[in-house]
């Protein structure tokens, strides 16, 4: 199967429906990513038990109904002592019901805590590889700056020009926070403008969204046991600070049945967002590379199941017009199964070429959820059979901090000085290199 619009679709779901009816899909999606299936086999384990649980209740309550009833009979003859054995009786199958009902219940939480867990089903497309080296090239862009001198790193660049403030800023924040300044803080203002404009000029509405979201919306759009360690909480309130805009923005409609004719709905959104980074430490780690805070514009659909593939090759091309708008060397590669996380299907990365570090390096992610996340916050459409689970896709357009690298590293000048991209002059008054911060 391919991805253009016209493809059949896959079968995606996660509800208990393909667990109990079809896991041999989901163990071969385990056998691609090459993972074991013991979280397959505990949830239909689970599964069985949480039912049988609740067949075995059905089947006590039926005789706890019609013990009840005799109780009133053996009153009325004046038999004492059978209608206290009766409600001895009924007494004792109340507590098997409620012991039964509590391991019910314990199944079925372990269930579903075990099934949030299990990735998305991958589609064929996604190549088979342990890790990022497995990735394939999908398209090169630009040409690669033959600089003729040799080329700083983005760090020796915001050093060197006072653009960046990293002392200070771990010294009131912490490692990894920064205060921006002068022209490189105007340009990072630019890049939020430009990328909104960009999208909104194609049909999307912009959105700013909440800067924080609750457990039970996070635990719809990402798999929290994985995504949890780089998130910042919020106590005593159990708030998290939003790690990317597509995270609210698609739980934006949790819970909600959505009319055929709202779709597809496509929203840029602009925010702040929070992470506790990690990674090496090399130079191309430093800096304002690899950071806690920063801003990112960010493509989401919200769309018809038929639809998804086209609309993720759509949110490509969307982020490649904007990128080669930016005069900037790149090139977009299609993730394979060992560098896949949970929630996406298929995702293309855009790696910029940052020359200073000698590596192409991860600026963008488009990635098709399918109804992974829908069925998770419970998002539908409505349908003449009942309602189905809509499909979500999100791209990242530009993150701020990581344009900024691969601007300043690709359009540095000799003596220091950046030269702004053609898109962005408009949004800096025409000004056309970036100059060292005034002492």
């Amino acid at each position: 199967m391919k991805s253009g619009g016209g493809a059949k679709r896959p079968v995606t779901m996660l509800g208990m429906a393909m667990f109990r009816e079809n896991a041999d899909a989901i163990r071969a999606d385990h056998d691609r990513r090459g993972i074991p299936h013991d979280s397959i086999d505990e949830v239909i384990r689970l599964d069985e038990e949480w039912r049988k649980a609740q067949y075995e209740v059905d089947q006590l309550r039926r005789r706890r109904n019609e013990a009840a009833r005799g109780i009133a009979d053996a009153k009325k003859s004046g038999d004492e002592a059978g209608a206290k054995a009766i409600m001895d009786e009924v007494s004792t199958i109340g507590s098997q019901i409620d012991e039964l009902t509590a391991h019910s219940e314990e199944c079925l939480a372990t269930r579903d805590s075990l099934r949030m867990s299990i990735p998305n089903i991958l589609h064929e497309d996604v190549p088979v590889g342990e890790d990022d080296q497995k990735n394939t090239l999908h398209s090169l862009h630009g040409e690669k700056a033959e600089l003729p001198f040799e080329p700083r790193n983005h760090n020796e660049l915001i050093e060197m020009n006072g653009w960046v403030d990293q002392a200070r800023g771990a010294k009131v924040a912490g490692s990894r926070f920064y205060f921006m300044q002068g022209d490189l803080a105007r340009m990072e203002m630019a890049l939020q403008q430009y990328g909104a404009d960009f999208l909104m000029e194609r049909g999307y509405t912009l959105v700013q969204p909440p800067l924080m979201m609750n457990r039970e919306a996070y635990e719809g759009v990402t798999d929290l046991s994985d995504f949890e360690t780089v998130m910042y909480g919020i106590e005593p309130d159990k708030y998290y600070l939003i790690a990317t805009s597509e995270h609210p923005l698609t739980a934006m409609r949790m819970d909600e049945i959505i009319e055929p004719s709202e779709l597809p709905i496509k929203m840029v959104g602009v925010s702040q967002c929070f992470r506790r980074e990690v990674g090496a430490h090399g130079l191309s780690d430093r800096g304002i590379w690899r950071v806690h805070q920063f801003t990112k514009v960010e493509q989401i659909v919200i769309c018809h199941p038929d639809d998804s593939w086209s609309h993720h090759e759509e949110l490509l091309d969307n982020a490649v017009g904007l990128w080669d708008s930016l005069g900037l060397h790149y090139r977009v590669v299609n993730i394979c199964t060992g560098d896949m996380g949970t929630v996406a299907a298929k995702k293309y990365d855009l790696e910029a070429w940052l020359p200073g570090a000698d590596a192409y390096k991860e600026v963008v992610s488009c990635s098709n959820c399918t109804d992974y996340q829908a069925n998770r916050l419970r998002m539908r459409y409505r349908t003449t059979d009942g309602n189905e689970a809509v499909h979500t896709l999100n791209s990242t357009a530009v993150a701020t901090s990581r344009a900024l690298v691969a601007i300043l590293e690709q359009n540095q000048l000799e003596d220091g000085r950046v030269s702004v991209p053609d898109v962005l002059r408009p949004y800096m008054g025409g000004q056309e290199a970036l100059r060292p911060l005034a002492s």
